[in-house]
């Protein structure tokens, strides 16, 4: 059993021995193995294999010595050891050697003396960096791909991030039961900056490396066109027009919270009518030509047409943010769609809900009420259209109409028709007898975000947020006109009384475009920035 022990003590030892060359030695603070002298591991290394192999020596068997007192069996004898027992002493003396040898290396006093010179080698110096490229402008996001799940918010941006940003192109929405959150700003073009030169190359360096190929950057895009602008305009991007019943006066809102009455004749500003709360959604005459009715992300305001007094305030309370109100032709009753996919039916004259109707599973996004004022058409952000009763407060249908969100719903004069527009970029005319398509108009390159009807229903206004707007034939869905300022997504649409076609956008401006095509005019600018 002792001699078993002693070779595995032995082979231990020619491990250590190893080990000292490879691990030890850097363990305790010294070169690396390469840069390390070689004369303290000829030591350190040379007393540990031969302390094993010493030690292995004073294991080979050998002529011990044995006391000639001692007895040779019983309980006293002794066991004569066998090998070479001083070999094996000294084998033990030889790592506590080879430790110190190392030791005084590290800690000893010539540490401070310089190292032996060792063989230069060559750095290579790093080329000079080419000057920093201006990043190429991001195209704005667009609603392209159709995805798996509703899409994000195309509303424009929310006053408080004006300061920072202008509107975005809008994009996808969240759940319903969380606020719509405001789209980001576009990435802007940064100009390009004159190159810094680079960093002279020493002869040394020149040799080691090819020259740096000059980096090439894409020519910014063309400026938008200078746009006019006036003190009384809005600040922020035109998200509703409503025309008046004699056709003299149109209202607007804007994201900037604000809602302006104009004259069209004399193309003036009338008045500011008021400030909501949140940002100004819709708004929308009454039929008496004397008030009008305004939304925003919280209330339903009722005005005064003349100085703008609020009159009444209809809460949504639980039902969320208003994101879209129609009023029936009577002005009796009102429909909002809010964020939640509540659609409620408000009684105007006495300024109560009528009903309730949580149908929606995602953010109401367009609103219409039949000719009659007994029917009402919803669309949600995932493309779900509804149908509803709005007298008796129940759905009389529901279908999946397009592939993306449904914006800009119309019902046409025979109350049996409805129109609507789309993040899938179409527009699609519906029977609500049998609720099949039955035309579709297809031209716009990004969502259609809001529709209009001329007076005599035959042709149709809409606009996008690919930045143009264009004009349909109703009776054979065959594009009439489009038209592009190049200023960025379109918003707001609606018919003059002399058939020109009023757009508002994220520029800011109330434009005016010929019936038959051509070139718009600017009728009302925007604030300055």
């Amino acid at each position: 059993m002792k001699r078993s022990t002693d070779r595995l003590l032995a082979l231990a030892m020619l491990v250590v021995g190893i080990a000292c060359f490879a691990k030890l030695y850097p363990a305790l603070g010294g070169k690396p193995l390469a840069m390390a002298r070689l004369e303290v591991f000829g030591v350190a290394g040379l007393l540990s294999v031969l302390a094993g192999l010493l030690f292995l020596a004073g294991l080979l068997p050998g002529a011990g010595r044995h006391d000639p007192a001692a007895p040779l069996f019983g309980r006293d004898a002794e066991i004569a050891p066998a090998g070479h027992p001083r070999l094996r002493r000294a084998a033990l003396a030889l790592p506590l050697l080879a430790l110190l040898v190392i030791i005084a290396d590290q800690f000893g006093p010539w540490r401070t003396q310089e190292p032996r010179s060792e063989p230069a080698k060559e750095v290579a110096a790093a080329p000079a960096e080419p000057a920093p490229q201006p990043s190429e402008p991001k195209p704005a996001p667009e609603a392209g791909a159709k995805p798996a799940t509703p899409e994000a918010n195309i509303e424009p941006a929310a006053p408080a991030q004006q300061e920072a940003a202008k509107p975005a192109l809008p994009e996808p929405v969240a759940a319903p039961a969380q606020p719509m959150p405001p789209a980001a700003a576009p990435a802007e073009y940064a100009p390009p900056q004159p190159a810094q030169p680079a960093k002279p190359v020493q002869p040394t360096e020149q040799k080691a490396f090819a020259p740096v190929p000059p980096q090439t950057v894409a020519p910014p895009p063309p400026a938008p066109p200078p746009q006019p602008t006036a003190p009384e305009g809005h600040r922020d991007a035109v998200v509703w027009l409503a025309v008046s019943a004699d056709g003299h006066e149109i209202m607007s809102a804007s994201t900037d919270r604000m809602i302006k009455l104009w004259d069209i004749d004399g193309k003036r500003l009338i008045r500011d009518l008021g400030q909501q709360k949140d940002m100004a959604r819709s708004a929308l005459f009454m039929p008496d030509g004397k008030t009008a009715l305004t939304a925003d992300d919280g209330e339903i305001v009722l005005r005064q047409l003349s100085d703008g007094t609020v009159l009444h305030v209809f809460s949504s309370g639980a039902n969320g943010g208003v994101r879209q109100l129609k009023i029936s032709k009577d002005g009796k009753r009102a429909v909002s769609g809010h964020d939640t996919g509540s659609v409620v039916v408000w009684d105007l004259e006495k300024g109560t809900v009528l009903h309730v109707l949580p149908g929606h599973d995602w953010s109401v996004s367009s609103v219409a009420i039949s000719p009659d004022g007994a029917k009402a058409l919803t669309g949600s952000i995932d493309g779900e259209l509804k149908l509803w009763d709005i007298v008796a407060g129940k759905q009389l249908r529901s279908w999946h109409g397009h592939d993306r969100g449904a914006y800009g719903a119309v019902f046409l004069a025979d109350g049996h028709h409805a129109v609507t527009g789309s993040g899938d970029y179409t527009i699609k005319l519906w029977d609500l007898d049998t609720f099949k398509e039955i035309r579709r108009f297809d031209g716009h390159s990004g969502t259609v975000y809001a529709l209009a009807l001329s007076a005599d229903g035959k042709r149709l206004g809409s606009v996008s947020l690919d930045g143009t707007a264009r004009i349909w034939n109703m009776d054979t869905g065959a594009e009439i006109a489009e038209f592009d300022p190049g200023t960025g997504p379109m918003y707001s649409v609606a018919f003059a009384a002399d058939g020109t076609l009023l757009t508002g956008g994220i520029d800011r401006t109330i434009r005016n475009w010929p019936a038959t095509g051509g070139n718009g005019t600017v009728l009302f600018a925007g604030a300055p920035e």
